[in-house]
């Protein structure tokens, strides 16, 4: 965690006051830090409400092993390849986990903000559409979450790789930073893949395709670490994917309600009365 979730409310509150006070300024560079600061204040405000749910799910444990017991019989029944295998290979190369445990504490934050910072100043148009769908995506994770869900690193048979190299973001007995029995879904995953559909949608680079290592190295990081299950990172892309449906449609209805005319023209007095006989 970058910040408390109380310090994002805060500076989000400010940031909204200050574009509040501003909006008669003529001068141009004012107008830009405005535009800026009011979508900042919106990323924290989201960013808060996050961290918030986390503290408040923190309480709610009951039937958290049995969900993921759930969990893992839905992944054998797909025969999902097993997240305790893929952990023992690396935990032969210790410099291979211990990256794997800094991509999942470090690298999510940053690589979204980011891609809101290229997309708001390079692409401003295709700005609102996707900030959309990340609220929802987002909202929609933490609805899911206020289910307590196990991670792996509960079980028998596998590693908390974090407490092992003291790298972990969660501490002993669920004292650390962040939620322990938010596994499912994936938020790291969730962001990763807006991040990845973002870039590759956009950009027009032929470097694009490169994105694909940052999904890959999250879905590597939440499995090897034992943090998640397959199944966290797999629902986390099929919500983004509805998120993107439920934003498009509402935009496009929208701009038919703006485009539909109020009401038909007043018709001449003369024509209303020769009608009405």
């Amino acid at each position: 965690m970058w910040i408390s979730w109380d310090a994002a409310a805060l500076i989000a509150a400010c940031l909204a006051i200050g574009v509040r006070f501003t909006r008669e300024s003529p001068l141009r560079w004012v107008q830009g830090v405005r535009t800026f600061s009011r979508e900042l204040s919106l990323v924290l405000l989201l960013y808060a409400i996050w961290q918030y749910a986390h503290v408040w799910t923190r309480t709610n444990v009951a039937g958290a092993r049995d969900n993921a017991q759930w969990i893992v019989d839905v992944q054998h029944w797909m025969h999902l390849p097993s997240e305790s295998s893929l952990q023992d290979i690396f935990l032969a190369h210790p410099l291979w986990v211990q990256a794997m445990n800094g991509y999942y504490a470090i690298v999510h934050v940053p690589a979204l903000g980011a891609f809101l910072i290229w997309l708001f100043y390079r692409h401003r148009d295709r700005y609102p559409p996707v900030r959309n769908t990340l609220a929802l995506l987002t909202g929609s994770c933490l609805m899911i979450q206020m289910i307590p869900v196990a991670p792996p690193r509960m079980f028998p048979g596998y590693v908390d790789t974090g407490l092992l190299y003291e790298q972990s973001v969660y501490g002993r007995g669920g004292s650390g930073i962040a939620n322990q029995l938010s596994a499912m879904p994936s938020v790291h995953v969730a962001w990763a893949a807006v991040v990845t559909a973002g870039v590759l949608l956009i950009s027009t680079s032929k470097w694009r395709w490169l994105i694909l290592v940052h999904p890959t190295l999250t879905m590597l990081a939440i499995t090897v670490t034992a943090n998640h299950w397959w199944l966290d990172g797999i629902v986390a892309a099929l919500l983004l994917g509805l998120a993107a449906v439920i934003v498009r449609f509402v935009t496009q209805l929208a701009r038919r309600v703006q485009k539909s005319p109020a009401g038909p023209p007043d018709q001449p007095r003369e024509r209303v009365l020769e009608l009405s006989h």
